[in-house]
């Protein structure tokens, strides 16, 4: 996402905690990008820094490209140095990570009046190539987004839809966190080939040879559960197979066919081991919250649990407790009448109240 918006004329800074990670951008000034056509660009870079102060400082959108495991960190090194005005954009946000994202900044006694977004899936199919190189392999047609508080996403995409105009508004992050097909289509495939990927290091096709009549058959029993879990929320969330045409404008009669039918899924290798996000990122941040709201609301989800509970057996990790909980997302004890009136207005009382412990009108929006 930099080198894109890099080559396209913006004026980008580059943030990575780990200085060893981005030395080779920061030498070469930029990252190179190759697209889908075999197209070469470089995308010059402002600042490549591991100083986030620095990184922030006059920046008007803050894009959050990381897995959702490092969200916490990145919204507490954050805090201390957002002002007023600034968007922060989660690309993804998992599940529940806008709401995750507030409440860190609100317990880290942040003030600033920001505005924090989260879409619904990263823009882009692509790999990073090189510690300076990455390619994209296909751009989503559409990609939906909200703020936290819905009232404000229509601000956050006046700045947003100049970027990239494929952002397009979702009523609320309800539905941008249960139309997260990430925790669909990723853990299932990489628990369900542990095996193979072991055995090759992730040389097969993760999207295509991945993809069988069982493997597709899971997938979409694991789809039925959040599209369930969407419904007790009142939210009508797109399927997976919905969500292929609008996505890639992939089709078919069932989860197999239209996968096989995505020309952005060639070419995405498998992982090359088990220690990786498909696992630690989606299970935690991704399964686990849907199940934690479909308990919440009586809805069964042993499918997603199964998944869970595996994942822990092969990381020998209680996923359930390092997870995205409800206590995390804020949403502990919660009617759904609340939690509908936080992700709409920012408060659980009623459209026209403020934060808790907000002062004033200004900082009734500290996400």
């Amino acid at each position: 996402m930099a080198a894109d918006l890099a080559a396209r004329g913006y004026r980008v800074n580059l943030y990575n905690r780990t200085p060893e990670h981005i030395e080779a951008i920061r030498v070469r000034g930029g990252i190179e990008l190759q697209f889908e056509e075999d197209q070469h660009v470089f995308g010059p870079l402002e600042v490549v820094s591991s100083n986030i102060e620095k990184v922030l400082d006059g920046v008007q959108l803050i894009m959050v490209v990381v897995p959702a495991s490092a969200h916490t960190d990145i919204a507490q090194l954050c805090a201390p140095y957002l002002v007023d005005g600034q968007i922060v954009v989660l690309n993804p946000g998992r599940t529940g990570g806008a709401l995750a994202f507030r409440k860190t900044l609100l317990d880290c006694g942040c003030t600033a009046d920001v505005i924090i977004g989260e879409a619904e899936t990263l823009l882009f199919a692509s790999r990073a190539l090189g510690p300076a190189e990455a390619r994209i392999f296909r751009r989503k047609n559409t990609v939906p987004v909200a703020a936290l508080p819905a009232t404000r996403t229509n601000a956050m995409l006046e700045v947003l839809s100049e970027v990239y105009p494929q952002f397009v508004a979702a009523p609320n992050v309800l539905y941008t966190s249960l139309n997260n097909m990430g925790a669909v289509f990723h853990p299932v495939l990489a628990l369900l080939n542990a095996g193979w990927i072991e055995r090759t290091q992730g040389d097969f096709q993760f999207y295509m040879d991945g993809v069988t009549q069982s493997t597709a058959q899971m997938l979409e029993v694991i789809d039925r559960e959040r599209v369930t879990v969407a419904a007790a929320l009142g939210v009508r969330a797109q399927t997976a197979l919905e969500w292929l045409a609008a996505a890639y404008s992939a089709t078919g009669d069932n989860l197999y066919e239209a996968m096989h039918d995505n020309p952005g899924y060639r070419g995405i290798m498998a992982p090359r081991s088990l220690r990786h996000r498909y696992i630690f990122e989606d299970v935690p941040f991704s399964l686990v919250p849907i199940v934690e709201l479909g308990r919440r609301f009586g809805v069964n989800v042993w499918a997603m649990d199964s998944m869970i509970r595996l994942a822990c057996v092969i990381h020998r990790t209680d996923y359930y407790h390092r997870g995205r909980t409800l206590e995390s997302m804020g949403l502990t004890g919660l009617s759904l009448g609340e939690i509908t009136n936080l992700v709409n207005h920012g408060s659980i009382d009623s459209p026209r109240a403020e934060f808790e412990g907000s002062s004033s009108a200004k900082e009734e929006v500290i996400s």
